[in-house]
């Protein structure tokens, strides 16, 4: 059987090519904002990122409107462009400043803090999985960053900051999923983030060149790729097989600083980085665990 013809027969390897996919457009964003430095002002590059990201996404919004949102709604969007812009502007100020392979394992203690947030603001339960899963999440950036035995830079600092932030803006939009289209969810990320980070923009602008618009542009068209890219994943397969696939970026991370960037490969980033997404692939496989159970009626109920 051909490659082509497996890919159409089974909806688990079109999981995996979408997210194998996913992995090289993310890393690919993040090698050009390396790869543009620090000469831009951290807040105006997420801007102009973001702006064009939305010129592309805005057919699909108007598209797809459903009418003006209410108030909880808009207050939802408004927190969730606020919380985002600010996770993108620490993201862009790391990853300006310590390596990509170190950006992108940090990166991933993300879903431990959505899994903290879940249960301070969602009333969700702290079961023992997700305690101990925070705990190895916590152990794995410790590793990362060694504390006591390296100085903590602003860049690592930076990017952990950031992780929360992107938590809270997961934690929305899971808020809002219950009543608005994934697209207008997307979309107007994109335009909240846009808006949120333009008083930031103005306050430090420097006219960029040419050069450097070019390269923003593409790495918009490849951000938003990568977002399309992703919820095919997730569509196609279940998470606990695409969420142990998302450390196929850090090793792509490691690969593109090594080869392009110069940077030295840290045997400890890696480490760090592989317990850290053990972590959350182990929480993510226990919810599943759980839904499903909860999903399944009782051999009483089936006999009603």
């Amino acid at each position: 059987m051909s490659v082509k013809s497996s890919l159409k027969n089974s909806e688990t390897l079109q999981g995996i090519a979408w997210m194998v996919l996913t992995s090289f457009l993310f890393v690919g964003m993040t090698g050009i904002i390396r790869h543009l430095g620090s000469d831009m002002p951290a807040v105006e590059t997420a801007f102009i990122r973001y702006f064009l990201g939305s010129l592309l996404i805005l057919p699909m919004v108007i598209r797809h409107w459903p009418g003006i949102p209410n108030k909880r709604e808009t207050r939802f969007y408004i927190l969730r462009g606020i919380f985002h812009g600010g996770g993108v502007i620490l993201w862009f100020y790391a990853m300006a400043r310590i390596p990509i392979a170190e950006v992108t394992a940090i990166g991933y203690v993300s879903p431990i803090f959505v899994t903290i947030g879940a249960a301070l603001f969602l009333g969700e339960r702290m079961h023992f999985r997700r305690i101990a899963g925070v705990v190895a999440g916590f152990l794995g950036t410790l590793i990362i960053l060694r504390p006591g035995f390296q100085e903590i830079n602003l860049g690592q600092l930076a990017q952990l900051c950031a992780a929360p932030l992107f938590a809270v803006s997961f934690l929305i939009a899971k808020k809002l999923t219950g009543t608005q289209s994934s697209s207008m969810i997307v979309g107007m990320l994109s335009i909240g983030c846009t808006i949120a980070l333009l008083p930031g923009a103005i306050l430090q602008w420097r006219t960029p060149t040419t050069y450097e618009l070019s390269w923003l542009a593409f790495a918009a068209v490849i951000a938003t790729a990568g977002h399309y890219t992703l919820t095919r994943a997730f569509q196609a397969a279940p998470i606990t097989l695409t969420q142990p696939l998302g450390f196929l970026q850090l090793v792509w991370a490691a690969i593109l600083g090594v080869l392009v960037f110069g940077e030295p490969l840290d045997p400890f980033v890696m480490l760090g980085g592989a317990v850290i997404v053990a972590a959350a692939t182990y929480i993510s496989h226990r919810e599943l665990q759980v839904s499903r159970k909860q999903q399944t009626p009782s051999a009483i109920a089936t006999k009603v």
